[in-house]
């Protein structure tokens, strides 16, 4: 495994990060820590609301959440010590990319899907998908959001921000910039906010009425 040794303003920062808060490992998470027994269908919708929307969708959104914990641990260790560890900078990048593109499609799914939930989570989903929006464009289509225009190739895939130990991932001559950390925080926030009564209806429901082809 591929560790860089810092000098100069790189290794000053890792200090200072040192003792600097970090956005804490994901909340979601926290709901699975109590194991349930012969449950009725009741508690299972109780501590895993989007079960009523969608069985596919959630498990979706548990398997981006495992990702974000790992994305976490490897950015935290990565930037730790004296010196940055390339290999997990490198495997938080690597899943950072496959978890902005999942990320994605279960946020838009479910804002597509208006009827299925309450007015307050869909103002929510709708913020997170334009910021998802913001960083997928430039890390998928290499193009500029909003506009018919190219990303640069001649860049990295995220830059390094050693003093929080972080990775900025929207595109780099955009501003202001948007952080790993902020991007699973913000997901983690909207998502750990969902109760059953935010989950109006099923999936299939929001197709009701749609001319089959």
């Amino acid at each position: 495994m591929e560790a860089f040794t810092l000098e100069g303003d790189i290794s000053s920062a890792l200090k200072r990060g040192s003792n600097s808060r970090t956005v804490p490992a994901v909340r979601y998470q926290e709901r699975f820590q109590r194991t349930l027994v012969n449950p009725r269908l009741e508690q299972i919708v109780e501590r895993e609301p989007l079960i009523a929307f969608s069985h596919y969708l959630s498990g979706r959104v548990n398997v981006l959440f495992s990702f974000a914990d790992e994305i976490i641990e490897n950015l935290d260790k990565g930037f730790s010590g004296q010196c940055v560890d390339g290999g997990r900078v490198t495997r938080a990048e690597s899943l950072m990319w496959f978890w902005l593109l999942g990320a994605y499609e279960v946020v838009r799914t479910m804002h597509q899907a208006k009827g299925c939930f309450s007015k307050r989570l869909i103002q929510d989903l709708s913020g997170l998908k334009k910021t998802l929006a913001t960083v997928r464009m430039p890390a998928a289509k290499m193009e500029k959001p909003g506009k018919r225009a190219a990303v640069t190739s001649n860049r990295s895939p995220t830059g390094w921000d050693v003093e929080s130990r972080d990775l900025l991932v929207n595109d780099p001559e955009e501003s202001p910039v948007i952080s790993a950390r902020g991007v699973l925080s913000e997901f983690d926030r909207v998502f750990s906010s969902i109760t059953k009564s935010d989950v109006l209806a099923h999936h299939e429901e929001a197709y009701a009425g749609a001319t089959r082809p």
